[in-house]
């Protein structure tokens, strides 16, 4: 009996300790955990129904607030040809790009981008991601979960991802 006694007692104290452990190694993320410029690589494809597929590739760079809000100004290629768009006169950079982002506790985490409307277009682009952070909110991964073309009314499918790192931060 003392002997089932001590086996419970020491596993009631035990408890507790492991929680705190486990505890101290899990990283709690918010809004604020992304503050300031992120540069991204973008790469994948558009699958319009019907058409054959569109490459994309293109870099960006994003600015996070700390409280849910974006900017960001990019330039993306379709099938090797610059995407049409308000652009920055020197850096030939997509520009007027804005959202707003929201980070869950466990850094996953989601954005929405709105893009301005291309000359032709009465409407702009809209892209949603789902985005992970990664080394302490250096590092941002994204899938793009729906994308609604320039004057469109349905979104398209897509296949599109890109990886971010905060600039400014040294490598180890």
């Amino acid at each position: 009996m003392r002997a089932q006694l001590f086996v419970l007692l020491l596993a009631v104290c035990a408890i507790p300790v492991g929680a705190r452990a486990w505890s101290g190694d899990t990283e709690v993320c918010t809004n604020a955990t992304l503050s300031g410029d992120y540069a991204f690589r973008i790469d994948g494809q558009l699958l319009p129904p019907g058409a054959p597929p569109v490459e994309r590739q293109g870099v960006a760079m994003m600015h996070f607030d700390g409280a849910g809000g974006l900017t960001q100004i990019d330039f993306v290629m379709a099938n090797g040809v610059p995407l049409a768009g308000p652009t920055d006169p020197t850096t030939g950079f997509h520009d007027h790009e804005q959202g707003s982002y929201e980070i869950h506790p466990d850094c996953t985490g989601r954005a929405v981008i709105h893009f301005p409307a291309p000359p032709g277009a009465s409407t702009g682009a809209e892209i949603d991601l789902m985005l992970v952070l990664g080394d302490h909110g250096r590092v941002i991964h994204t899938i793009v979960s729906r994308l609604l073309p320039p004057g469109a009314t349905a979104p398209v499918p897509a296949s599109i991802h890109s990886d971010g790192v905060e600039v400014g931060i040294p490598s180890s």
